[in-house]
């Protein structure tokens, strides 16, 4: 009993000697519990010190981000006179991230934390603020990208809905990598080893992404190429439908049946892609089947008016022989309709080709004839005509004017 008492009091004796050996005047003043119980040999108090000022700068720093960003106001309507207070919105997460890493940094110095603790609280401080820096500067690429997105809108929409985005991602992904280097090097890692040994194990790396490399590269020669742009309405392979996105490793587009495909760029950039939304005018072509019956004057009177009609449309471009008689067929007697509807809008071009059609019909009906019925021996022929025109106005439908 009497070692117990004469150790309990060695140890209190022990713990005033270090309050006032101390060169914080406040531990002088601090129950002995707090400055005996340590962690990381850091006392308790500044560990509680540590957390109140990690609080009351997470409440603080919303604060201070406003009024920087309010005094950062009037230079920036200077340099853009377009930019808004939502815009400096953007910049207030990373701001505020910023701030606190920096007061943080001011008060642990106040604070004084041993050795050990320092240590690790440096190295979160600068992942924190790299973190925040990275952070900034994403947000000031999204600035960019989207104020060349609106200016570029007009001319280059192409350009603007294909090209920016990829490079939104390549900027980020260079923002990205060059944090890693700044962390690790402020860690105390010789940056330089590790780019060589990443260069030695690239050949692997390389190697085990080689899908993944022809990819990227596939999408660099889609935007670069520019054989389609998003937006656009294509065929690939057997398939139709809109190019919605061209990102780093696939592109994907959305088809007749609204689902959405996605396409590696190295088997998309490989593929012939049919870009039906650059035409400068659609192709109005078809067969017209006269009854077998059907008098050589009744098909010169219906070559003359259907080329009248046609010749006499404003929106109707034709070569020098728009109708020709082509033949006769098992069950029919056929002519041929060549010419361009002079638009690149679906819905114009499906109502003069509506037009067209009946004033076609009132013309085979004026001149005394009508058109053939099938025979049964070409019911397939006929059916497998029907389904490919059926297919080709399937797809115009979904030209961007109308897309649903």
């Amino acid at each position: 009993m009497q070692r117990a008492s004469t150790t309990r009091s060695s140890h209190s004796l022990l713990s005033q000697l270090a309050r006032m050996a101390s060169d914080s005047p406040i531990e002088k003043h601090l129950p002995a519990p707090l400055v005996s119980w340590k962690l990381m040999d850091t006392p308790m108090w500044r560990w509680i010190a540590l957390a109140l000022l990690a609080i009351s700068l997470a409440a603080i720093s919303r604060w201070l981000s406003r009024l920087v960003l309010l005094m950062a106001e009037p230079v920036l309507k200077r340099i853009a006179p377009q930019m808004n207070r939502s815009v400096l919105e953007l910049f207030a997460g990373p701001l505020r991230l910023l701030l606190s890493v920096a007061g943080f940094r001011a008060g642990m110095e106040w604070v004084g934390p041993a050795a050990l603790l320092r240590l690790a609280l440096d190295r979160s401080l600068t992942f924190l603020f790299f973190l925040g820096l990275a952070w900034l500067c994403a947000r000031i690429v999204d600035l960019v990208i989207s104020r060349l997105r609106m200016v570029l809108q007009g001319k280059h929409q192409t350009f603007s809905y294909s090209v920016l985005p990829l490079a939104s991602r390549v900027l980020k992904l260079t923002i990205l990598i060059l944090m890693i280097a700044a962390i690790l090097s402020d860690w105390g890692y010789n940056t330089t080893t590790i780019l060589a040994g990443l260069g030695v194990g690239g050949l692997a790396i390389a190697l085990a992404a080689q899908k993944t490399i022809e990819n990227l590269f596939g999408g660099v020669a889609v935007i670069s190429d520019r054989p389609v742009s998003v937006g656009d309405l294509c065929r690939f392979g057997e398939r139709v439908g809109t190019v919605e996105d061209i990102g780093l490793r696939s592109t994907r587009i959305r088809t007749l049946d609204r689902t959405l495909v996605t396409i590696p760029n190295a088997e998309f950039s490989s593929m012939t892609l049919e870009n039906l939304s650059k035409r400068d005018k659609i192709w109005f072509h078809f067969v017209l089947n006269l009854r077998r019956d059907t008098t050589p004057d009744q098909v010169r009177a219906l070559l003359e008016s259907i080329t009248k009609i046609l010749r006499g449309h404003p929106k109707v471009e034709t070569g020098p022989i728009p109708v020709r008689f082509i033949g006769v067929g098992t069950y029919s007697l056929d002519l041929e309709v060549f010419a361009y509807v002079l638009t690149r809008n679906i819905d114009d071009f499906l109502q003069i080709q509506q037009g067209l059609l009946l004033w076609m019909l009132e013309a085979v009906e004026a001149a005394g004839t009508a058109l053939a019925l099938p025979t049964q021996a070409s019911v397939d022929y006929l059916f497998d005509s029907a389904s490919n025109q059926i297919g080709t106005l399937a797809a115009q439908e979904v030209a961007p004017g109308r897309r649903r």
